[in-house]
């Protein structure tokens, strides 16, 4: 039976993704399914550089906006949802693309990773939940990197339930996460797929990062952590620990100066784009797009329309 086709762009923070995605959608008569962690949340919409309804361009868009900031939502809910979405898209004659730099997430997709078997400790949990709380997040995740140092470098030291995950799993079964994750890669993927992943040269990506957060701040990135605590939500909510809301948190708790918060933000947005270009550099049949070699937009979507009649997508 032939495979149903998916289109995937992701690429770092800030390469550019959002308006090229638009543009693919109309091209292939797609439509967009969000593989970003934090664009699923409401209220949270300049610290995530959520599109806006008129950037959509009347492209319809899914998992953006579908949870409070107080709901839980991890890889697993994310598949289910997407999936779903993805069967309704094809219902309706039309290809879905997913677009978001969250590798993980399209990772569990992509292969259709089975997350059913894994068992939990809640005893061995609330232990290590207690451990966090008084010696800190980066006290469990240098235990995770001496038992599983792929792990620690792909997960982020204040994603403390991803790091808890991998921690648990590793008592449970004697195995790394980190490896269980390689074996589900080896799967064939349920789908034709067309993997694109964006980029463009180091220097000029952290230039944009600058720009970004300073841009974020111009457009009221303040206000809105304000009016999220406003809303209840508190610092150790897994959506408050999001890029831009930590550091602008810590500020308004006055920990930091709003000058030495963005600096931190911008730096850690930095390093997150290396992990996600290292995280994307480990994935297999991917289509890398240097931005540096095409001359603007209208070329690269060329080229992928290329990529993707070879593929017998279009």
């Amino acid at each position: 039976m032939a495979k149903h086709p998916l289109i995937i762009l992701t690429g770092p923070t800030s390469v550019g993704k959002t308006a090229l995605s638009i543009n693919l959608a109309k091209a292939v008569n797609g439509e967009i399914i969000s593989a970003d962690s934090m664009q699923v949340y409401r209220y949270m919409n300049i610290g995530t550089a959520k599109i806006t309804p008129d950037e959509k361009q009347g492209v319809p868009h899914y998992l953006i906006d579908e949870f409070d900031p107080d709901e839980d939502f991890n890889v697993v809910k994310f598949q289910s949802f997407a999936k779903k979405y993805i069967n309704d898209i094809y219902n309706r004659g039309k290809i879905p693309i997913l677009v978001g730099g969250t590798g993980f997430y399209i990772q569990a997709v992509l292969y259709d990773i089975d997350f059913t078997n894994n068992d939990t400790d809640n005893e061995y949990r609330n232990e290590l939940e207690q451990l966090a709380k008084e010696k800190g997040n980066l006290y469990l995740h240098e235990q995770l990197e001496q038992i599983d140092p792929a792990s620690a470098e792909a997960i982020h030291p204040n994603n403390i339930k991803r790091v808890i995950r991998a921690l648990e799993y590793y008592k449970l079964t004697g195995e790394k996460i980190s490896e269980h994750n390689e074996e589900q890669k080896k799967k064939t993927s349920p789908y034709n797929y067309c993997y694109f992943v964006l980029n463009k040269d180091r220097a000029k990506l952290y230039q944009g990062i600058e720009k970004r957060v300073d841009q974020m701040v111009q457009n009221g990135l303040l206000d809105e952590v304000k009016g999220l605590a406003a809303r209840g939500y508190t610092r150790d909510l897994v959506s408050m620990q999001g890029l831009g809301y930590k550091e602008i948190l810590s500020y308004l708790d006055g920990e930091y100066s709003l000058d030495e918060a963005l600096a931190i933000l911008k730096k850690e947005t930095r390093h997150y784009a290396k992990r996600q270009i290292t995280w994307f550099k480990r994935e297999k049949d991917v289509i890398w797009i240097n931005k540096d070699e095409f001359e603007n937009d209208d070329d690269i979507l060329t080229y992928m329309l290329k990529q993707l009649e070879k593929k017998h997508i279009t």
